[in-house]
């Protein structure tokens, strides 16, 4: 595996059926813990509000949790929803972080909207132009505002951008990175339109004070194991949730391997669990090093994401530990902005 590829996790601090919301999110600051140690570069938490089977909804206060438990890894938002927040405020957020953590904080922002109905009417969310909230965002972490962000940030905060479709134009006019998934990738399926996609991303991208030239992290479910049939169970609880998600409205704490197989499932219920199946990259470690090169190389992308989950949290730190290993990696000092942005 090309060790010039960085190499990250993102957790969304996924519950599990028989427990507490808080202990998805002491295992996030746990494998936190254990990623520091495998040499991951860096490391991604995520925002979703009034989800069943997420418990982390704000990034910045996980964030600080793992900051004081680690001192060399980078620490990101994969990402923050910016049309639910005030630019001032997340940039705030991230400010703070960043005199806990000095040089170890990225901002990565987002535009999904809320859940469910209920969710995005807490949220009081309304039309936003998420370029323009992005750009004020970008001015108060500067120092180019009509505001003088306090506290100052120690050092730069690198903004990144979860990006698809239009996403990916406003990450190239404005100069940022992007990190991109799913169907984009093409895992899956025809890789050809989301490749076009990248190719215009880089064709039309402006260089800024940040990011001198286009940069790409793909972010996908990563599950190594001993076996392929080993590896393949590893993926079922979440391919489960995201059947019951498409089919009722509702995400679920992940199940053990065992409930999903014995679990009743309608034909579009199977559908659904077999395209994410086919989403994610899982196997031996030969046959991931050989599906992650291809991808890798076909993507040209900089960085490599793991967003990997499952109900047994044994098995992902395994895993975590075995895709550390394809990528060579061991004790290391903390790369800087300026490193990551290469």
């Amino acid at each position: 595996m090309d060790a010039a590829v960085r190499l990250s996790l993102l957790d969304r601090s996924r519950t599990r059926a028989g427990e507490a919301d808080s202990a998805a999110l002491a295992g996030t600051v746990g494998r936190a813990v254990s990623a520091e140690q495998l040499g991951f570069e860096r490391f991604w938490v995520a925002e979703h509000h009034g989800v069943p089977g997420v418990a982390g909804a704000a990034p910045a206060v996980l964030l600080a949790a793992i900051a004081g438990r680690t001192t060399t890894m980078r620490l990101g938002s994969a990402g923050v929803m910016l049309p639910h927040h005030q630019p001032l405020v997340v940039a705030e957020q991230f400010a703070t972080l960043s005199a806990f953590a000095p040089g170890r904080i990225d901002l990565g922002l987002g535009r999904s909207s809320g859940f469910t109905a209920p969710v995005r009417r807490a949220l009081r969310e309304t039309e936003h132009d998420f370029a323009s909230d992005l750009a004020e965002l970008r001015c108060y972490l500067t120092g180019d505002a009509e505001i003088t962000l306090h506290p100052q940030p120690d050092g730069p905060v690198p903004l990144h951008v979860l990006a698809t479709g239009r996403g990916l134009d406003v990450a190239a006019d404005l100069g940022l990175p992007v990190v991109v998934g799913g169907p984009l990738l093409g895992v899956a399926g025809d890789p050809e339109p989301g490749l076009a996609a990248l190719a215009g991303y880089r064709r039309s991208f402006r260089p800024s004070a940040q990011q001198p030239a286009p940069r790409v992290a793909i972010s996908l479910d990563v599950l190594v194991a001993d076996t392929a049939a080993e590896a393949a169970d590893l993926v079922l609880p979440e391919a489960w949730a995201m059947a019951q998600a498409r089919t009722t409205g509702i995400f679920p704490p992940l199940d053990p391997v065992a409930v999903v197989r014995r679990a009743t499932r309608t034909p579009r219920q199977q559908q659904y669990l077999d395209q994410t199946a086919a989403g994610a990259v899982a196997g031996t470690p030969d046959q991931v090093e050989s599906r992650l090169a291809e991808l890798l190389e076909r993507t040209g992308a900089a960085e490599l994401v793991a967003s990997s989950s499952t109900f047994d949290r044994g098995a992902l730190a395994a895993s975590d530990a075995a895709l550390a290993a394809l990528f060579g990696r061991g004790s290391r000092t903390l790369p800087s902005p300026e490193q990551l942005s290469a």
